[in-house]
């Protein structure tokens, strides 16, 4: 029987985590001392230590954690070498001619930039500086480019390689490679959805964004050479897990080899080593910067779940969960809405981290699929990066486009409330990829199911 004390100080331990993210201290500091003054009241300061002081190392060589700065650094090269442009460019080229045009390529772009590089934030700010000044230029609302820009971001979250798909799978301790394949159809559809959003929109109202047309066929087919480094990384990558050939750690080494290639090359070809040797090091920088941060987070939640697995408090969730005389969906739709209100007021990962160790129990207990329900609440991480109040696509797009003047030296700044209302159409259109992802499980299940290996 579960000691009462025990189960108290698990909850006490739950508030002092909320109250201590809600004054402001970083969420992996909160779950660090959390978990550390918890482990102390119920095992003493000894075990306490000894357990705080293991976990960064055994977390740390975890094989499965290695595939995180990797992909992050494939797409710290891709946008240094320039690739992102190109895209956007091939993507202008071939559907410019659809109604809001350039929004829509916006999207496409953003998927392909989304599948070599796993992080939202970095995907948001990369086509704010691509695509407003075009869109500008053409005329499009600044409402419709801030949206499209940061609910394009988000498909970073879904489309592998995803950053929090990783991290999910870490958490839980699911096959990264079963969860990153689990992501590609449903982000396809997230960005079919997006796009069929922005062709009504602008087929209702066509001051929003015009087409652009004009573009030969020759045209078309010459921008593709810019775009095929990127096809090929993902060939690969998705091509290694599906076919069992590598592991994601793997793929991820081979795809951020290529990319370095792709890098070198231009540097040579433009004469510009000293240019691309300092953005070499940025790159380099700039992820472990964000590996770093996301490593931290994850010694603090460890650290913290430990805590709660001493206290009983999931086992003791999951009961209760399974005892409620409701159906199971009714519940899994409530877990949602949940993360929802939570996303109004934290960042993606951290949502994860603070909820995961409770909630994964009682899904489990349900009959619920890991894999889906781990797709899932990507997902609603998501909806979180376009979230107000916090919204960190959103605050991104705002202030990237402070920086950004028109060829006629005129300022191409979008005022936050406008990046707030753009987004609020494909805040809807999530909720409905949300729905048909509930209703189909199907859409997730099927490439993990069918994936003929088992990397890890």
């Amino acid at each position: 029987m579960i000691g009462v004390d025990e189960l108290t100080i698990g909850i006490l331990g739950v508030v002092l985590l909320i109250l201590l993210v809600l004054v402001g201290m970083r969420i992996y500091a909160a779950a660090a001392l959390t978990g550390f003054v918890g482990l102390v009241c119920l095992r003493g300061w000894d075990v306490a230590v000894a357990i705080v002081g293991t976990i960064p190392h055994s977390k740390t060589v975890f094989y499965s954690l290695s595939v995180l700065p990797l992909f992050i650094l494939i797409g710290f090269f891709a946008f240094h070498a320039g690739l992102t442009a190109k895209l956007f460019e091939t993507a202008k080229r071939w559907v410019g001619w659809a109604p809001g045009g350039l929004a829509v390529a916006t999207v496409f772009a953003s998927a392909g930039f989304a599948a070599v590089s796993g992080a939202s934030t970095a995907t948001a700010a990369v086509f704010s500086r691509v695509a407003v000044p075009h869109m500008s230029e053409f005329g499009y609302k600044p409402r419709l480019t801030a949206g499209v820009i940061a609910a394009g971001g988000t498909l970073a979250s879904l489309i592998p390689p995803s950053a929090i798909l990783v991290v999910y799978a870490i958490i839980v301790e699911q096959s990264v490679g079963k969860l990153l394949l689990a992501g590609l159809v449903p982000g396809v559809v997230s960005v079919l959805i997006y796009v069929l959003l922005i062709v009504t929109m602008c087929k209702v109202q066509p001051s929003l964004g015009k087409s652009i047309k004009g573009f030969s066929w020759r045209e078309r087919f010459e921008s593709i050479p810019g775009s095929l480094p990127i096809v090929l990384v993902v060939t690969i990558i998705f091509g290694a897990l599906y076919t069992g050939t590598a592991t994601p750690t793997e793929a991820g080494a081979v795809g951020a080899a290529v990319i370095f290639v792709v890098y070198v090359i231009r540097a040579l070809r433009e004469r510009s080593v000293l240019k691309y040797a300092k953005n070499f090091r940025i790159a380099l920088m700039e992820t472990a910067r964000l590996s770093v941060m996301i490593f931290t987070l994850i010694w603090g939640v460890f650290v913290f779940v430990r805590f709660l697995g001493y206290a009983q408090l999931p086992m003791a969730f999951s009961d209760w969960i399974v005892t409620l005389e409701v159906e199971p969906i009714f519940i899994m739709i409530c877990i949602l809405l949940a993360y929802a209100v939570l996303g109004m007021f934290m960042d993606a990962i951290g949502m994860l981290i603070l909820t995961l160790p409770v909630v994964f129990p009682a899904v489990i207990a349900l009959g619920y699929d890991p894999i889906w329900f781990g797709v899932l609440v990507v997902k609603m991480a998501e909806i979180c990066l376009i979230t107000p109040p916090i919204g960190l696509n959103c605050f991104v797009v705002a202030g990237v486009s402070q920086e950004l003047t028109s060829k006629t030296g005129e300022s191409l700044a979008i005022p936050l409330q406008d990046v707030f209302r753009g987004i609020a159409p494909f805040f809807v259109a999530d909720v409905v990829t949300v729905a048909f992802l509930l209703l189909f499980p199907d859409i997730v299940m099927w490439l993990p199911n069918t994936m003929q290996g088992s990397p890890a």
